[in-house]
């Protein structure tokens, strides 16, 4: 309901005929590095976007669409090579540049957006076991993994929830009192939930990273942003001094939070990401664009807090709970506008008991599964406009209505 008024206030602000955004990003160059059995294609774009992929066979494709991007002048795509037997490239109606690469055979797609002092933003996509991984991961200084996105047939699209496991490379987090660091905790339990996420039909998961390496906190956002994500769930495991503390807590952005970050998305708002539904702060004046990103974000917390409920209702289920009410805080990891997100702290890795159980896999395993499970409930309950939860729903609801005919 609160997403709905949302969208008629918005309409209302902007008015039916919104004109789009001029498109301004640039592919500059693509590079391809092949064997017979996988291939790795890095893409040279001027700015981050909001990419889309999905695989098609007979013959076997992977198709890449880029919105509101264009070709940079004297742009030459690479020879076919190893797996790739061709490369070709042209407009969508819609303005989106699209590159379709032919291949050999089936295999799965990866993509990752990288930055580098040298070549700037670049998208790498991985086409099986890449070659040469080891060498061209050495380059990048913000590997930011995103899942392949499959292009959807006769149902309606995945849900999208982006896993966080919190803290990573030069940042250990919080280190246990026999040397555990949090660091490694957050990204087992984030593997093992997205994991679930992945295995469950109509959800897909997006995680910030895969691997012991350090993201800024608001770089993690973007890449939620990116894969236009419906949930945000960052994982950690608090510290205190007193080591006799225990149990989960789930927060969500607090209004002060919230009212700080606005403040930067208005100050920032020329060079800032569109909120969802493609609504464009940039060419609002500063009156309407803040009663927009306030509204957004109203709507966002609401939705947050629904659930943030629900995944402590289904810890408290399965492991020790410390706080039984949904707290609130101004997590800078939390301040997405128009992105409903959560950052759970699994249990205090200070304890020495509990610090011992979060080096458990069969732990670990047990708070994934728990916060899948309140994933899954809320957005059973709350399913996306477009996906195939919603369409189930409806589904459902068609079925009780003509029961009761």
């Amino acid at each position: 309901m609160i997403r709905k008024i949302f969208q008629i206030l918005v309409l209302v602000a902007l008015g039916a005929g919104s004109a789009a955004g001029a498109a301004d990003a640039r592919l500059g160059a693509v590079h391809l590095v092949a064997s017979e059995a996988a291939a790795r294609v890095t893409l040279d774009i001027s700015r981050f976007m909001g990419e889309r992929f999905f695989t098609l066979d007979r013959p076997f494709r992977a198709v890449i669409d880029l919105p509101q991007t264009r070709a940079g002048r004297g742009l030459r795509l690479p020879r076919a090579r190893g797996l790739v037997a061709g490369m070709r490239m042209g407009l969508r109606p819609n303005g989106a540049l699209r590159l379709v690469l032919v291949l050999h055979s089936a295999v799965r797609l990866h993509a990752a957006w990288a930055y580098s002092p040298a070549r700037g933003h670049e998208l790498v996509l991985t086409l099986g076991d890449a070659p040469g991984a080891g060498a061209t991961a050495a380059r990048y200084t913000i590997p930011t993994p995103i899942r392949a996105r499959h292009e959807p047939l006769n149902t309606g699209r995945d849900i999208v929830v982006a896993v966080d496991p919190g803290h990573g490379g030069v940042d250990p987090g919080a280190i246990g009192p026999d040397g555990l660091e949090e660091k490694t905790v957050t990204l087992a339990i984030g593997r093992l939930l997205a994991h679930r996420i992945d295995e469950q039909r109509g959800m897909r998961a997006v995680l910030t990273r895969d691997s012991d390496i350090f993201i800024p906190l608001r770089e993690r956002r973007e890449i939620a942003r990116r894969a236009k994500a419906d949930l945000f769930v960052s994982i950690h495991a608090d510290d205190v001094s007193q080591r006799d503390i225990a149990g989960a807590s789930v927060y969500i952005l607090s209004l002060r939070g919230a009212s700080s970050e606005a403040a930067r998305w208005l100050a920032e708002r020329e060079n800032s990401a569109d909120l969802k539904g493609g609504i464009k702060l940039s060419d609002k004046s500063s009156t309407l664009a803040s009663v927009l990103l306030n509204l957004s974000q109203s709507a966002t917390i609401s939705e947050s807090m629904t659930a943030a409920r629900q995944v402590l209702a289904s810890l408290d289920r399965s492991v020790p709970v410390r706080k039984p009410q949904v707290q609130q805080a101004a997590f800078v990891v939390l301040k997405s506008p128009d992105i409903p997100s959560m950052l759970i702290e699994t249990d205090y890795i200070s304890d020495p008991l509990e610090d011992r159980k979060l080096a458990n896999p069969a732990y670990q395993r047990r708070i994934a599964d728990a916060i899948f499970r309140g994933v899954c409930a809320y957005f059973r309950e709350h399913p996306p406009a477009g996906t195939l939860f919603a369409e189930e729903r409806q589904r459902e609801l068609d079925r009780l209505v003509a029961r009761n005919r």
